[in-house]
């Protein structure tokens, strides 16, 4: 049996790639094909443009799918969402859907849209946003360069963004924020309730959760000679329990800890100050809590 799973093509295929890379799950695409092979037996994968993914999985086209929450809700897919996964393509953190106007626009806050004309791909989440600000505005679709249309073709535009860089440079500013949304594992509901395909997913979860948590974490371990330990242990103090085991010969001990990457470069030296030897930062593919 296999788990037909759906992954995204285009802006967030590498950064999928390399979240199941950590997760132990290798890729392969060829150039100009939608088919792609894993080294997961009991996987069958297929590249799908993320807009279209909610769509496939709910008619069961797809058993389940990575793709972002914001597509979900613009085609009003009926889906099981088996996890949010909090990466994106370019960080680690949720993208923004934005009303953007130019800079020189009089448009300042939603009722400033009130008659205007609106391009996005996300029409009919915009559509509805409007209906919750109480204005009537034209919303056109964008079939892509959705910044380079304002002010020439239309009053404002709706973009997604991880940090504001394209419409800044585009002349444009942020008026609101109309959407935020992050990628998610996606299942179809009948095989959400199949219990082979249910366990896979779940198993699947697991890995790429861990994947997820280890990004930014490194572990530390290190021999610490005998009367320094209570040193060591007052500078790792914040962290979470390290693990602490004897060397032979009653020697110190051997310390080792899962810590923030960003953490290392201030403590690492701290730990040799006070005594701590043998100081060895390594790599992590997984942390399962």
């Amino acid at each position: 049996m296999k788990l037909k799973l759906g992954l995204p093509i285009g802006s967030l295929q590498q950064a999928t790639s390399e979240v199941l890379a950590r997760a132990g799950i290798s890729v392969w695409t060829r150039e100009r094909s939608y088919r792609a092979s894993t080294d997961d037996a009991e996987l069958a994968a297929r590249l799908v443009r993320p807009q279209d993914m909610s769509r496939f999985v709910e008619k069961g086209i797809l058993d389940a799918g990575i793709t972002g929450r914001d597509w979900v809700l613009e085609n009003g897919s009926t889906v099981h969402v088996v996890a949010d996964l909090l990466y994106a393509k370019q960080r680690a953190a949720p993208v923004r859907w934005v009303l953007a106007a130019p800079e020189t626009s009089p448009i300042r806050t939603p009722a400033d849209l009130q008659g205007k004309r609106i391009a996005t791909e996300l029409v009919n989440v915009t559509r509805a946003w409007l209906a919750e600000q109480g204005v009537a505005a034209e919303v056109e679709f964008s079939h892509g360069a959705t910044e380079g249309k304002a002010p020439d073709l239309v009053d404002a535009i709706v973009d997604v963004t991880e940090t504001g860089g394209t419409l800044r440079a585009h002349g444009l500013r942020i008026v609101d924020v109309v959407l935020t949304s992050n990628t998610q594992l996606i299942a179809n509901v009948d095989a959400w309730q199949d219990t082979w395909k249910r366990t896979k997913l779940e198993s699947l979860n697991i890995l790429i959760q861990g994947a997820l948590t280890a990004r930014d974490m490194v572990g530390l371990k290190m021999n610490v000679p005998e009367g320094k330990l209570d040193d060591v242990l007052a500078l790792l103090s914040s962290l979470k329990a390290p693990t602490v085991s004897p060397l032979a010969g009653g020697a110190g001990h051997a310390v080792e800890i899962v810590v923030r990457e960003d953490y290392v470069r201030s403590v690492i030296p701290d730990l040799k100050r006070v005594g701590a030897e043998g100081i060895v930062e390594y790599p992590l593919n997984k942390v399962i809590p």
